[in-house]
């Protein structure tokens, strides 16, 4: 399935729908944040995604960047909350979905990087790389703020 990001865009669909989602902020011994390439935009990402049944939203972080990524993580703190009713994301599937994401803290535990369905590549980057990859401005923000925000959320 692709998916469009429309942000700020005043000819973007109505949006259908609002699922609670989350984003991994990971940061290795070296400072290097943990991205995804997506598969189904070919954008750098923040691993995540929906919030399942029955799970705590922290347990979806955590299972999501296992899925996505195949590293481990444990939940250190909450970055930021992302409820702009502008950032809707068109799916191939017809659901366009405003955006509700709340972007974790967290440490590596365990595990190694490794490819998934969602994701066509996994890497640690340098702050300093990240100008030159193709990170959609919703996601780039969520990243900023892991480096900028310390221990505070910021909630927009």
């Amino acid at each position: 399935m692709s998916r469009i990001d429309h942000i700020n865009n005043p000819e973007a669909p109505e949006p259908n729908s609002v699922v609670p989602s989350t984003t991994a902020f990971v940061l290795d011994e070296q400072n290097h944040v943990l991205l995804i390439r997506r598969t189904d935009n070919g954008d750098w990402a923040l691993p995540g995604g929906a919030h399942d049944y029955g799970e705590f939203i922290a347990e979806t972080a955590v299972r999501e960047t296992k899925e996505e990524s195949g590293i481990d993580i444990e939940i250190t703190g909450i970055v930021d909350i992302y409820t702009d009713p502008n950032h809707l994301i068109e799916y191939s599937d017809g659901e366009v979905r405003q955006q509700f994401s709340i972007c974790f803290r967290g440490k590596q535990v365990g595990g190694v990087p490794a490819v998934s369905a969602e994701s066509s590549d996994v890497d640690w980057f340098d702050r300093a790389d990240l100008a030159g990859l193709p990170i959609n401005p919703s996601m780039r923000l969520r990243i900023e703020h892991g480096y900028d925000r310390g221990e505070a959320p910021y909630v927009g």
